[in-house]
């Protein structure tokens, strides 16, 4: 005999759990319990890793959920075998599609119809059948479940040492022996632990928008709903040990486990007398012609026996399909005029290659197929469409919906997680902080700094708090902490897709996503890997629309047709520019760490782009490997090998491992992995947080090592070099196509500026910079701007050309608090009916505008109708057009209304800080160059001046702060940017210096910093003053 338990709720019945389901499994695991049933209400979202963890553990999941009915009460169903999972998985996926995102319910239409495969339990407090009984029609209601689901219904008993629940125990006993239905005992499991209560009355609180001082009856009476062994539920059932012992019987009936689910992918229509495999092949053949034409022999003569051996491996693997299905969402976009470009591993197939897929050539370029697949082993393709962000990729989001049907496509979950700030501010609410002092907790959590444990109590401190002192701070701190990464709900995926043969809604629920026309599986990407869903990634890219348009404008002022596959190759001016780190704007090269590292690598190829991509990345800074490299590169370290047989392997990265297919290929060399086990590590390189099965992957490393003959040292240098990559290594698939738009991106920038900035503040927000850094680069490259104007602007940023020099016209979407499409409507007025003559014809022409909006045109700059009025009348004028109409103000003349003279002009300083005020930008004079001279008198240095500086000269520099950043690869060191008229300083902060200036580096805009030069364009900072009489809006790109 053994008691299993069978109805727990984690962490994603979202706020009504204290646990998260691997938590569950493991506590089950520890306490001897065989089995677990594992029952979320509506949802199988944190099936998959409650069924993994339990077999890792070595018990017996089972799977199942609450179901909410019509009557806002709950049945609790389990999956007998697949065809129940299938039938409860739709009717989850029935019930959410055809209400209100967070309004669903099933009716017992909806529960008859799909009952086959599915045991029932009576539940517990919040069940159908107990609020059934307080209503008196408790024997009805048990009597329908019975008719449903026959021998397959079991009442479900619960004590938790409260007085209420003997008396319904009892009524149900009495109700299970009048209709024969067998009963069991459970504990209703809300939290593994009793520690864990605290989390879920928390949660509870926040459901509720109430605190844990005022939540009353809504929090738990005791802290009995955690899962207990078989000894503590046979003495809490004394007086029935038969609903103990029959949990083991109950058990054995279910004869499904998640593996099961036989994923297909969907087969692609094929003329008759035509498999896919040879439409593949004859697609792929025919495309090879266009794709290679103009190429060298060398090249050329490869491309056929490239294609057989790939195809023959293609057609083992049944994958035929896939790449078809691919293929056809590549052709849609090209039909429909998209810009796209497929990445991940796929850039390694010449297939993909020729069908127009990938835009990067593995023959050229020397990419194996093997990385992408290999027959070694099983392994699922991985291709990646880029998309420009927005209505391209929608329609193409739309495209496969309409293809594979609403049941058998929809888009991956992302499971929203408890972070810094927003952890603090709901515990902090559950607390009962205002919102005062939630401002004070939040800035302890910065993007860049995030604090746990007495650090946290030593912040909260600094903060004018005394975690020490009060227990109620103390209490907030531990919640806090965790809470973190405690599922919070379901979001979207950045852009994966899954579609399936059969239905998709038999696999796995589906639901409404916050998107109109969109529904969401209930899994995320590591879900489906777990169980060999395929999915495909439509993945938008603020980029890709930034060069699609950049595309469109240089055709239509330049006459140049200049798409991704015609840009010259190796041109002068752009590797002048990534050498000198001249590269804000530029795609994944415009970072600090990249614009400081250009200058010392000195990139001269293409593939030296490529490793720039990947290089600036934790794994390699962690483990050493960017420091390696960079003195192989520049010629102070020989080129060698951590062993002889790797030298294939990372020749071309000068023997030091920077790719994560590197890392793979050599596990499977050295240490003789399988294909299953290179897998397994490379799904612990994750990019969210190491696996903690890295420690048992290194293990078996060491001893494939060993078993190999390396040396202990080696083995040392390798073990280091992954566990380093534990902390995020770049695939090289994904930076050749990452190289290719960074390249796109520089030349555009380079040889069509005013186009691609144009594009650029078209698709803001993107990159890594705010749109003022943004155009104060522009202009210290020679690029013009016109100021805004409702009379000239369009809605979008356009390029207009000035004595023959293009200039970039500002768009009247920066104004902020201008509706989108009121800002259009004045475009459309403005083309029909022509030009305003004043504020009065624009209001009458275009009667959508607000007062808001008129007063932020006027704030703007974009109502002074050729600088007839200034900005302040501009203002005025508006107020009056805007007043009231009535006799009070009829008593003015028209001279009293219209006289403004007393109104001066906003200049200078002033004027800058309206214009980022309203706008977010300048075009005119950075606000540094206004307190300029008066710097120059105290020998402070702008950042062009601190390029001169031979190292160990100690001087002073001032700027705006625009960016602060504390990477958790850099040991608590912060980079600070500071932005003048000049261009940029960087400054490191040691922890010490930083801890000493803390407030002052966080909450100033504006700083003057002392510091020692180190080496170009950085310097160790050592003071910070805020620089006063300088009050401008800046925009500083906080992060870790």
């Amino acid at each position: 005999m053994g008691f299993c338990e069978l109805h727990t709720r984690s962490a994603f019945s979202f706020l009504s759990s204290g646990s998260e389901p691997q938590r569950l499994a493991a506590r089950a695991a520890e306490l001897g319990i065989k089995s677990v049933a594992l029952l979320d209400k509506d949802t199988f979202a944190g099936a998959v890793r409650f069924h993994f963890e339990a077999k890792e553990q070595g018990i017996r999941s089972i799977i199942g959920a609450e179901v909410t009915l019509d009557d806002g009460t709950l049945l609790p169903l389990v999956a007998l075998d697949l065809k129940g999972y299938q039938n409860l998985s739709r009717l989850i996926t029935t019930s959410k599609l055809r209400s209100k995102k967070g309004e669903h319910f099933a009716t017992r239409r909806d529960i008859e119809y799909h009952s086959a495969g599915l045991m029932c339990f009576t539940g517990g407090p919040d069940g159908l059948i107990h609020n059934s009984i307080k209503r008196g029609d408790g024997q009805l209601d048990l009597a329908w479940l019975k008719y449903v689901f026959e021998d397959r219904l079991y009442v479900e008993l619960q004590r938790h040492h409260l007085r209420h629940e003997e008396a319904l125990n009892q009524t149900l006993l009495g109700l299970a022996h009048k209709l024969r239905i067998d009963y069991f005992a459970s504990n209703g499991v809300y939290y593994a632990d009793e520690r864990d209560r605290e989390i879920f009355d928390v949660f509870t609180c926040i459901k509720n928008h109430t605190t844990i001082y005022e939540a009353g009856k809504l929090l738990s009476e005791n802290s009995e709903r955690y899962i207990k062994n078989e000894k503590q539920m046979l003495r809490l059932f004394a007086d029935m040990p038969e609903a103990v012992e029959i949990t083991e019987e109950i058990a054995a009936r279910v004869n499904f486990s998640m593996e099961e689910l036989a994923y297909t992918f969907p087969d692609y229509p094929v003329p008759p007398g035509e498999t896919m495999n040879s439409v593949l092949r004859q697609k792929a053949i025919e495309r090879s012609q266009e794709r290679y034409r103009g190429k060298a022999w060398p090249i050329r003569s490869q491309v056929l026996p490239r294609l057989e051996k790939e195809f023959r491996i293609i057609e083992m693997k049944q994958l035929a399909g896939y790449f078809l299905v691919v293929n056809d969402i590549s052709d849609y976009c090209k039909a429909n005029k998209i810009l796209s470009q497929g990445r991940g591993s796929a850039a390694n197939s010449v297939v993909c290659y020729t069908l127009g897929i990938t835009a990067v050539d593995p023959i050229e370029h020397n990419l194996l197929f093997e990385r992408f697949l290999s027959e070694k082993y099983e392994q699922y393709p991985d291709i990646d469409i880029d998309l420009p962000s927005g209505d391209d990729r929608e329609s193409v989001i739309q495209h496969v919906y309409a293809k594979y049907g609403r049941r058998s496509s929809g888009m991956t979950a992302n499971v929203i997680c408890y972070r810094g700030k927003s952890a603090i501010r709901e515990a902090g609410k559950t607390f009962g902080f205002g919102t005062e002092v939630l401002d004070r907790l939040s800035r302890l959590n910065s993007h860049y700094e995030q604090f746990k444990g007495d650090e946290l109590y030593r912040r909260l401190k600094e903060e004018g708090f005394d975690a020490a002192e009060t227990f109620r701070l103390q209490k907030f701190s531990d919640i806090y902490h965790r809470i973190l990464d405690f599922p919070r709900h379901l979001g979207q995926h950045s852009g994966g897709m899954v579609v399936s043969l059969d239905r998709l809604d038999g696999i796995v629920p589906l639901e409404p996503a916050s998107m109109d026309g969109r529904t969401i599986i209930q899994w995320d990407k590591d879900d489906c890997e777990a169980l060999k869903v395929v999915k495909i990634d439509l993945l938008g890219l603020g980029m890709m629309a930034v060069l699609r348009d950049s595309i469109t404008l240089i055709k239509e002022h330049h006459d140049v047709e200049l798409d991704l596959y015609r840009i010259p190759n190796n041109d002068k001016q752009v590797y002048d520019a990534l050498q000198k780190g001249d590269t804000v704007g530029m795609f994944q090269v415009e970072s600090r760490a990249q614009i400081a590292f250009l200058p010392k690598a000195k990139p001269r190829c293409f593939y030296d782009i490529v490793v720039q991509v990947a290089i600036i990345r934790p794994g390699p800074i962690v483990g050493n490997m960017l420091h390696d490299y960079l003195r192989r590169r520049q010629g102070f370290e020989e080129v060698t090998y951590p062993h002889a047989s790797l030298e294939p392997i990372l020749k071309r990265t000068l023997g030091v491992p920077l790719f994560q297919e590197q890392l793979l290929k050599m596990a499977m060399d050295i240490a003789g992995f399988s294909g299953g086990e290179a897998d397994e590590l490379r799904r612990a390189m994750g990019f969210k947080r190491p696996d903690r099965k890295m420690e048992r992957i290194t293990q078996n490393l060491r001893s494939g090592m060993t078993k190999n003959n390396i040396p202990e040292d080696v083995q040392d240098r390798i073990v280091d070099y992954t566990k380093a990559f534990a902390n995020y290594g770049f695939p090289e698939s994904h930076a050749y196509s990452f190289a290719l738009l960074a390249y796109a991106s520089a030349y555009y920038i380079i040889h069509f500026r005013a186009c691609f900035m144009t594009a650029m503040f078209n698709n803001y927000p993107l990159g890594f910079y705010s749109a003022a850094t943004l155009v104060k680069d522009a202009q210290r490259h020679g690029l013009h701007f016109r100021h805004l104007d409702i009379n000239l602007s369009d809605y979008d940023f356009t390029v207009e050309e000035v004595r023959g020099e293009k200039q970039v016209r500002v768009g009247l979407r920066f104004v902020r608090g201008l509706r989108e499409a009121v800002g259009r409507a004045i475009v459309a007025e403005r083309e029909s009916g022509g030009n305003f003559a004043d504020l009065a014809d624009l209001l009458r022409r275009v009667p959508e505008l607000n007062k808001r909006e008129v007063r932020a045109l006027s704030f703007a700059g974009a109502l002074n109708f050729e600088n007839s009025v200034h900005r302040r009348e501009a203002l005025w004028q508006s107020e009056l057009e805007l007043r009231p109409k009535g006799t009070l103000f009829d008593q003015t003349t028209k001279a009293e209304e219209t006289d403004s003279h007393f109104l001066s002009r906003l200049e200078g300083v002033d004027l800058v800080a309206a214009d980022l005020k309203k706008t977010g930008i300048s075009i005119g004079r950075h606000p540094m160059s206004f307190v300029r001279e008066r710097l120059n008198t105290r020998g402070i240095l702008t950042a062009e001046q601190t390029r001169n500086l031979r190292r160990g000269d100690v001087v002073s520099v001032a700027g705006a702060v625009i960016i602060r950043q504390r990477p958790m690869t850099a040991k608590n060191v912060v980079f600070v940017t500071l932005e003048d008229e000049t261009g940029f300083s960087n400054f490191v902060v040691m922890p010490d210096v930083f801890e000493s200036y803390r407030a002052v580096i966080n909450r100033s805009d504006f700083l003057i910093i002392r510091g020692i030069f180190e080496e170009r364009g950085m310097l160790k900072a050592l003071y910070f003053t805020p620089l006063s009489g300088i009050s401008t809006e800046v925009v500083s790109h906080d992060f870790r």
